[in-house]
């Protein structure tokens, strides 16, 4: 596919040539005017977005995603090698639909290359291009929004698409998804019936409150997520202001950095959009830096995944804890369950805990036992099944499995 074509290239000042190989700008292959960037051999795709007939409040002055690229770029770069190719600035369609229609197309395209994207700029309602390109994988996935609302306005009438995108997603048919989080709301800016609908769908939610008091709780929930799509509304606009309306309260900006780390060294995770920036309304360029970290932070933690998907070898410690009795542990071993492992029952929640982490899953079978999944989890989870109480996340999930 010759994604060429649907981009338009960078400002040379932007990626200058020359620049020392300790930069980003030194490591990044850029498109600047001259041939495409290699994004089949790439690690990561940067592609920009200047798309804004989803927002009610139109266009805004200055081109976001550039601004991001110019903190950015300047940035050393990590101790890892880093294949990261800058597509440079998607053309827009003829409608807001042909531009969701092309975003899906390219982030198809990436996925199918086993390219990370990552998506900077517009408004929020792009996330539903982003969202289509999975259907084309044939299997259930999951994904997390971090926003300070929760855009399921109904559609049509006076709703912009960036306040209902949410909603189109979660009742787009036929569906293709599993699991959904919510994280970094703010309760007073959510309708509660809304938050009820959630609840009832058995989808997990996190507000910004209990990110601020224990931060490590949003860590499962990202890294289950297949893509994640941020709103810089999340963040309070001491810290970054580049949106509207302006909101004193939400993430820091080493809150908002801490996420993008998490969903970096999601194994399964292969997008990333942080959108909504409005450059105009940030004339020192705070907020642009803000995005720039966290995009490197990501980048870091891409970088320092671990390929954490198989649960039957050494580097895991298995553990069944029972809903009956105090728990217990074994090594996992590749040669087959031990046999610890053939007395479970329906009694006992299994739980992998890995050695190079410190990093939970959980181990949920439904209750006709045709149906088995292992999720993130936390070690809160753990503990509570090992006082015999039942994690509300092995709930949610034996709900979702059906």
């Amino acid at each position: 596919m010759n994604l060429a074509i649907f981009f338009d290239p960078l400002p040379e000042e932007l990626v200058p040539a020359g620049a020392p190989a300790t930069v980003l700008a030194g490591a990044v292959s850029a498109f600047t005017g001259g041939t495409f960037p290699d994004w089949r051999t790439a690690d990561l795709a940067l592609i920009g977005l200047d798309e804004w007939r989803g927002s009610a409040a139109g266009e805004p002055a200055g081109h976001g995603a550039n601004a991001v690229r110019r903190q950015l770029y300047q940035l050393q770069k990590g101790s890892s090698p880093c294949r990261l190719a800058d597509l440079g600035n998607l053309r827009p369609g003829l409608t807001l639909e042909d531009t969701y229609q092309r975003l899906r197309e390219i982030i198809a395209a990436l996925l199918e290359q086993g390219t990370v994207a990552l998506l900077l700029g517009g408004s929020h309602d792009l996330d539903y291009g982003q969202f289509l390109a999975y259907e084309t994988l044939e299997r259930a996935v999951s994904f997390a929004t971090v926003d300070a609302r929760v855009d399921m306005a109904e559609p049509g009438g006076s709703a912009a698409p960036e306040d209902s995108h949410l909603r189109r997603m979660l009742l787009h048919a036929p569906s293709f998804l599993f699991n959904f989080s919510q994280l970094a709301h703010q309760q007073y800016l959510v309708a509660p019936d809304v938050l009820a609908a959630l609840e009832k769908l058995h989808f997990e939610t996190l507000r910004v409150g209990q990110i601020r008091d224990d931060i490590r709780q949003a860590e499962p929930l990202l890294r289950q997520a297949d893509f994640v799509s941020f709103d810089i509304a999340a963040i309070r606009w001491q810290d970054a202001p580049g949106y509207q309306p302006a909101n004193p309260f939400g993430l820091t900006n080493e809150e908002a950095a801490k996420l993008a780390w998490y969903a970096g060294c999601n194994d399964q995770l292969t997008s990333f959009g942080l959108y909504g920036y409005r450059p105009d309304h940030d004339p020192h360029g705070l907020a642009a830096m803000v995005q720039a970290t966290m995009l490197w932070y990501f980048v870091e933690g891409y970088y320092y995944r671990r390929r954490e998907t198989e649960f039957r070898g050494p580097t895991f410690i298995r553990y069944a804890a029972g809903l009956h009795g105090p728990a217990r542990y074994a090594q996992s071993h590749p040669g087959g369950p031990t046999d610890e492992e053939e007395e479970d029952g329906p009694d006992r929640i299994v739980f992998y805990k890995s050695r190079q982490t410190d990093r939970w899953w959980m181990e949920v079978v439904n209750l006709t036992g045709n149906a088995r999944r292992v999720v993130p989890c936390s070690y809160q989870d753990y503990l509570r099944a090992a006082q015999g109480d039942v994690p509300h996340r092995w709930i949610l999930t034996q709900a979702l499995l059906g």
